[in-house]
């Protein structure tokens, strides 16, 4: 009921919010009433206002173009392969420089796992426009749970392992090896991917890039793992978990709402979120543009959040947060085919491995990332590193200038360091970008925003065979 209730509460402030939009405009510096006196103040006022109130979709990732060896290169998004709760997206480049193309064919391929807890991939937009510099770059985009159908079955931590694994395979196929880099939340369900992949005797990543995640959440406790720690499995399950009202394609869902998920957000610093829409205020009435926006670009950013599905959230607070089972040695996963099997992370030998953690994160603390490297026996010392970064909170170690100027020239050089010779699937010719353009892919739109019901069907893109829920100018 919460859920209709907050809808219900948004359909009615959204005609306000758009009028504090338009009597902001009209107050504004050169409007109709901007010459009056306080006229700034209101103007502010009113911005502030709608900002408040309004609806926050689905940003994009808006990078149009990248310095590659001091030339301007086109980036063009492209889904590769559209799951029903994923899209692997590819950002590709386009010269007309026969240097620069051969630098672009020659350079390694990352899959960025992006991380499924509140916000989209789009969060991690600074990491993707600095790595397409000296890399060919995927990302796992995943989609908002309220949109999916409920005719496209259920999605597990189990599911979340198996599309990692089948992006990295597609990877290898397409370029012979690859490279992956999970920030936060992804880290453990990536080392459990490539730890099935290791006990099956797989192709395994080059390298694993592992940045800020609770590999062992014991380890210095924040106060988003004592949360976890503390309440039990039953009190989540009651107390966050609801389904998506109608109106929406995944009407019915059991989800974690977006709009719980961003209060528990602002929650963790109400101060300083105050602080900072109080400076907003300020800014625009001293005409500082530059500051303004640049507080629209982090909330636009850091209030469009996304539903999660609940069987998906519930597990991860259980295997990760309350039983450890990673590190206990105790998690079975399932894979695509029904067969249950044990994550042994000791299995994995060929794959380098790199953590990074913040000195100052307050969402990951200290240890927990480099955990990963006493279950990682298998792998040789010469192939594992360990980066605290001084001064950086979580968001420092994967944007702004602390993740540009000291954490990424670390990634870069260890991914060239552990990286080989990729050989190529097919014979490919023509344009003048990384590969030649292939047929049935799509650049999709930003997220839709609430459907009439009439049109919620046509969302769906696929219709895998639902799963029953458990006991409980081209380039290379």
């Amino acid at each position: 009921m919460l859920y209709q209730l907050y809808e219900a509460q948004r359909s009615l402030m959204e005609p306000f919010s758009d009028f504090a939009q338009a009597a902001s405009k009209l107050y504004g510096q050169g409007a109709v009433w901007g010459q009056l006196p306080m006229a700034q103040r209101m103007a502010a006022g009113y911005d502030l206002l709608y900002r408040l109130g309004k609806d926050y979709e689905k940003p994009e990732f808006n990078i149009k173009s990248v310095k590659v060896d001091d030339e301007e290169v086109v980036i063009q998004e492209a889904v590769e392969l559209d799951k029903p709760f994923c899209e692997l997206r590819r950002f590709k480049r386009f010269t007309d420089e026969p240097h620069i193309l051969k630098t672009l064919k020659s350079q390694p391929v990352v899959l960025i796992v992006a991380p499924l807890s509140g916000h989209y991939a789009t969060l991690l937009r600074d990491t993707v426009r600095t790595m397409l510099q000296d890399h060919k770059v995927y990302i796992t985009d995943w989609k908002n749970a309220r949109l999916v159908p409920l005719s496209e079955g259920e999605f597990h931590l189990d599911d979340y392992i198996n599309y990692v694994q089948e992006f990295i395979r597609r990877l290898q196929a397409e370029y012979g090896n690859c490279h992956v880099v999970s920030v936060c939340q992804p880290t453990v369900p990536v080392l459990a991917a490539v730890s099935l992949m290791a006990s099956r005797g797989e192709q395994l990543p080059l390298t694993m890039t592992m940045m800020g995640g609770p590999i062992d959440a014991r380890k210095s406790p924040t106060a988003v793992n004592n949360l976890a720690m503390n309440k039990s499995y039953e009190w989540f399950e009651n107390n966050v978990i609801y389904r998506v009202p109608q109106g929406f394609p995944g009407a019915g869902r059991k989800v974690y709402p977006g709009f719980l998920q961003h209060t528990g957000f602002v929650a963790m610093n109400p101060d300083r979120h105050a602080s900072s829409h109080y400076d907003y205020f300020k800014d625009l009435i001293k005409g500082d543009d530059a500051s303004a926006e640049a507080h629209r670009k982090f909330y636009d950013e850091y209030n469009a959040v996304l539903d999660m599905d609940a069987d998906y959230y519930l597990e991860t607070i259980r295997t990760v947060f309350q039983e450890f089972d990673l590190v206990n040695g105790t998690w079975d996963v399932k894979n695509p085919q029904g067969q249950v099997e044990r994550v042994h992370p000791q299995d994995i030998h060929s794959t380098a491995l790199l953590t990074v953690e913040g000195e100052l994160d307050d969402i990951s603390g200290s240890g927990q990332t480099e955990a990963a490297h006493s279950l990682c026996t298998g792998i040789a010392n010469d192939k594992r590193e360990h980066y605290e970064v001084k001064g950086a909170g979580h968001y420092g170690i994967f944007s702004g200038r602390r993740w540009r100027e000291l954490v990424y020239p670390k990634v870069l050089k260890f991914i060239a360091a552990n990286d080989q010779p990729q050989s190529r699937a097919g014979n490919r010719g023509g344009l003048a970008a990384e590969d030649s353009i292939k047929p049935g892919r799509k650049v999709p739109a930003v997220a839709a925003k609430k459907l009439p019901a009439k049109k919620a069907t046509a969302v769906a893109v696929k219709k895998p065979v639902a799963r029953k829920k458990p006991g409980t100018g081209a380039a290379r």
